[in-house]
């Protein structure tokens, strides 16, 4: 991928946000404390909280702050995985689990709080976030989820369909649960206002400077980049999706245990106060229980911002339109006609058990990787972890299962097969199952 000519994707958010600080490129050699790959919600929040301990942190970034993921996703604020519950957790990992599970209850709250304290203009609304059931079966789901969550402290509530009716302002669904803690933000202006944050700490963010590739040599880690070395006592890799994109040399491992998945995402035109009275009226975040997720909430400016999954690569704004425009008139036919103004894509990185993947990639270094579509929340609290771990926190304090990578057989087909996924999702979700 080309980094000269820098191109951001035709979003929405592009659209609106204000430009983030202007930053430099690394020339020469270079010094720190730690190191930070990519310049993402992780790595960000990673070297916030570094700087609030005092490390002398510098990110290298191969494009600009929140060019990737962070910075074209929908902005959902989830406090929750979208596949995996914390008893699995806990079952998995022991105590490290339910620490994990902890985090994920606490996250959306994190990020919220991380924007008020920090006064990031992010379009943050901490609105909740609410997950109907598309299937009278699909309740087990929501009935399961919020048991567990309350176990943990999590102030879940279980909605009934005529409840669901009134948040939503659609018969559609029957019934569901939400988190109060979660809503909803613009992410680039979060990713651009948490640069601004780590600079005004006395941070250092370097653009336009993919990592090539990274060594230890004696008691320092070395970060090569085209035009320069940077060096430093402890190392980070957080370009989760986009690990191995600017190269294949910087963590083959670690890029190939997850599947690079498109995600579009699409905003309509600004709603009449008239139509947004009675759909989505509180404004939540919604994402519902099909695997080819159902999903929107509202932008500062009353567009819905919502987006869909094709399997075939072709003419995809044009089908897109049409295909989400019969939906969202489907489920809320008090929209009236539907109009795009907007469609763009990024990755997500999805693992094949829908986990995210934390790593010691050695001595004082750290890597994650695998936000399976919910790493706003996530991202932004797993860096104040991988902070932690830098400054040498026991595991025991640690709220993050750390694991070997295991690369996936065959993930550069697998990675071409994976939109056939959709045809299994859609056909489990024509079914009344659990």
């Amino acid at each position: 991928m080309n980094t000269d000519e820098l191109v951001w994707p035709r979003s929405l958010w592009a659209a609106v946000t204000p430009s983030g600080p202007a930053l430099p490129s690394v020339r020469g050699a270079l010094k720190a404390d730690v190191i930070v790959i990519g310049a993402g919600f992780t790595g960000l929040s990673t070297a916030l909280h570094l700087r609030k301990a005092g490390e002398d942190v510098a990110v290298v970034e191969a494009m600009e702050p929140g060019w990737g993921a962070s910075g074209s996703n929908n902005g959902q604020v989830i406090p929750a995985l979208s596949r995996v519950d914390p008893d699995e957790l806990v079952e998995r990992y022991g105590a490290a689990g339910e620490r994990f599970a902890g985090l994920i209850r606490d996250s959306a709250a994190l990020l919220f709080d991380t924007v008020r304290e920090h006064g990031i203009a992010a379009e943050a609304e901490q609105t909740g976030w609410i997950q109907p059931a598309h299937t009278p079966g699909r309740m087990k789901i929501a009935e399961r989820r919020v048991r567990q969550w309350s176990r943990l402290g999590a102030p879940v509530e279980l909605l009934s369909a005529d409840r669901m009716r009134d948040l939503l302002g659609s018969g559609a669904w029957h019934g569901g649960w939400s988190n109060p803690t979660g809503g909803h933000i613009n992410p680039l202006a979060l990713a651009r206002g948490l640069a601004q944050a780590v600079i005004d700490k006395g941070g250092r963010i370097y653009v336009r400077s993919p990592a090539l590739r990274y060594a230890r040599e004696g008691e320092r880690w070395l970060v090569h980049t085209p035009t320069g070395v940077v060096s430093a006592r402890s190392l980070v890799l957080a370009s989760n999706a986009y690990t191995g994109e600017f190269s294949k040399s910087l963590a083959p491992r670690i890029a190939r245990e997850f599947i690079p998945a498109i995600s579009w995402q699409m905003a309509t035109r600004p709603l009449s106060h008239e139509v947004r009275r009675s759909l989505l009226p509180g404004r939540q975040a919604m994402s519902d229980t099909h695997g080819d997720l159902y999903f929107c909430r509202y932008d500062a400016r009353h567009r819905l911002v919502t987006g869909g999954a094709l399997i075939a690569p072709f003419g995809e704004e044009r089908r897109l339109k049409a295909m989400i425009a019969a939906r969202i008139v489907r489920l809320f036919p008090q929209i009236g006609a539907v109009t795009f103004d907007y469609v763009w894509n990024g990755y997500i990185g999805m693992t094949p058990d829908y986990t995210p993947r934390f790593h010691r990639l050695g001595r004082d270094a750290y890597a994650w990787a695998g936000c399976n579509g919910r790493g706003v929340a996530l991202a932004l609290a797993a860096g104040r972890e991988l902070a932690k771990a830098v400054r040498g926190a026991p595991d025991a304090e640690l709220a993050l299962p750390f694991t070997e990578p295991t690369p996936i057989p065959l993930q550069g087909i697998m990675r071409e097969l994976a939109p056939l996924m959709m045809l299994v999702y859609r056909y489990r979700d024509s079914r009344d199952v659990a």
